[in-house]
């Protein structure tokens, strides 16, 4: 079986459901963040990775980017790169959940703000769900308009 040959209207569909998913978990966790950085701050300080400098920095600038994304990702201006930064982001946060879930680190998580619940593999496996998917919109996007153009579908 040829995959050029193969219908797949529902890839580019599958896409936008995505990437609209990955907006609304983007914008709720950095709206979160947004709202009380010093419980952000005091996360990334649990997971002892980064210098003492750099945690108030990263306090405020990754809540920001987080809604600078979803906010690309439902517009779809700049798409690719949002979907290409949230695949970054989603990496590293597998890497440090990874890297405290091995020291036996028992810290809050601090994904979506104060309410967030402690460090488990359960959480890594999320991560590694949304890099997934963040992966897939990424390459197969095709945006709003795409859901329009009916002669795309015939080929």
């Amino acid at each position: 079986m040829k995959l050029r040959n193969f219908p797949r209207p529902f890839i580019p569909l599958l896409a936008l459901i995505c990437r609209l998913a990955l907006a609304i978990i983007f914008f709720y966790a950095g709206i979160e963040k947004i709202i009380n950085p010093g419980d952000i701050a005091v996360a990334i300080y649990n997971y002892q990775l980064l210098p003492d400098f750099a945690i108030n920095v990263s306090a405020i600038f990754f809540p920001w980017l987080e809604v600078l994304i979803a906010i690309s990702l439902v517009v779809g201006i700049f798409k690719r790169g949002a979907a290409l930064l949230s695949s970054l982001l989603f990496m590293t946060f597998a890497t440090v959940l990874t890297i405290n879930l091995m020291r036996g680190l028992d810290i809050s998580c601090g994904c979506f703000g104060a309410s967030s619940g402690n460090i488990n593999w359960f959480y890594l496996v999320r991560d590694l769900s949304l890099f997934c998917m963040s992966v897939f919109v990424l390459i197969y996007d095709r945006g709003w308009r795409y859901l329009f153009s009916f002669q795309d579908y015939k080929k």
